[in-house]
């Protein structure tokens, strides 16, 4: 079974849509079964990953910028530990939890593209593994493969272990050293070339039954099987220098703990100011609705005592328009009366 070709065909399907994923899989070993069924039954056996890890799959596939630059933070970060430089392991944080909110945001964009949303619990989850990715190098390799099966956790002390986090665990690509070399290797003199030549194992022939006996012999090295590596061997190809020793990584998360606890008192107590203040603006806005309510107590009795004089108002102003009607008939009967008396 070509470990390439499996590869290949994981790449294609963990690339595409969630919801397309099992007939994805199911027409690839159909279709693989007439030619290799060993592939076949590989290709069958890769398991669908959760809506988180297909998010963060996507932004491998589409926003690969965006994981190169926390995979850049977290190699600076590991050189922080490595020093126990407390300041710049608190510059560091801050700027991760920047960095990460951005990815997180991108992450989603990216998923809406593709027709899929992310909830805030499984923004959550892809959070946790961009995270991993800035602390533990087999985490950087396992999220950018693209491949990845499920949320992947690291605490920058232990090695992660990716056993059913990521599919193809020993097909992941090599990672790099966290720290570049200050100075090229001693064997190389200006203007060589940096790509080395192929060694030479014994003496040197020059006759053609040499050369074709060294060209047999690598045919038949390669066609032997080769012996399965270990996980985490098979994940770290590239060079990698030695890790600190535990005490040394131990007092490394110390500083960056006590980093993030100092920040975290800062923020706490930024908000407490900000709640003092806050708790003082209500008093006030409190007082002031005391206030107000009385004004418009006094102000409702008011109106109460004004309704009750504009009615007492309204009817002496009846009896005062009905007043020169009376008036006016009693001075009338006045009048015929004296032209009686005055006839007589």
């Amino acid at each position: 079974m070509e470990d390439e070709a499996l590869a290949d065909i994981a790449d294609r399907l963990y690339a595409g849509s969630l919801d397309d994923f099992v007939a994805a899989r199911a027409a690839a070993a159909k279709e693989l079964a007439r030619q290799d069924k060993d592939l076949a039954a590989a290709v069958r056996g890769l398991p669908k990953p959760s809506v988180a890890a297909w998010a963060i799959n996507m932004l491998a596939r589409h926003r690969q910028d965006v994981l190169a630059g926390l995979g850049e933070l977290g190699s600076r970060m590991r050189a922080a530990q490595d020093s126990l430089d407390a300041p710049a392991l608190r510059e560091l944080g801050r700027e991760r939890r920047i960095m990460l909110a951005d990815a997180v945001d991108t992450a989603k964009s990216v998923a809406r593209e593709q027709g899929r949303s992310i909830s805030d619990a499984m923004a959550s989850d892809v959070e946790e593994s961009l995270r991993a990715l800035t602390a533990d190098e087999g985490a950087a390799s396992a999220v950018g493969s693209g491949r990845l099966l499920k949320v992947v956790s690291a605490d920058g002390v232990n090695d992660v272990d990716l056993d059913g986090v990521v599919a193809l665990p020993g097909l992941l690509p090599a990672t790099p050293s966290v720290r570049p070399l200050t100075a090229p290797p001693h064997d190389l003199k200006p203007g060589a070339s940096k790509t080395p030549g192929p060694r030479s194992i014994g003496p040197k022939s020059t006759t053609p039954g040499a050369a074709t006996a060294r060209t047999r012999t690598t045919a038949e090295d390669s066609s032997e099987p080769k012996p399965t590596k270990p996980r985490l061997e098979a994940v770290r190809q590239g060079p990698r220098l030695a890790s600190p020793p535990a005490l040394e990584r131990a007092r490394a998360a110390l500083a960056e703990a006590r980093a993030a606890e100092e920040e975290a008192l800062r923020l706490a107590g930024e908000l407490q100011e900000q709640e003092e203040r806050m708790r003082a603006e209500i008093a006030e806005l409190q007082q002031q609705a005391v206030e107000l309510r009385t004004r418009l107590s006094a102000t409702e009795e008011s109106l109460d005592r004004s309704r009750k004089r504009l009615a007492a108002t309204s009817a002496e102003a009846k009896q005062a328009v009905r007043a020169p009607g009376k008036a006016g008939r009693t001075a009338m009967l006045a009048q015929e009366r004296v032209l009686r008396l005055g006839n007589n």
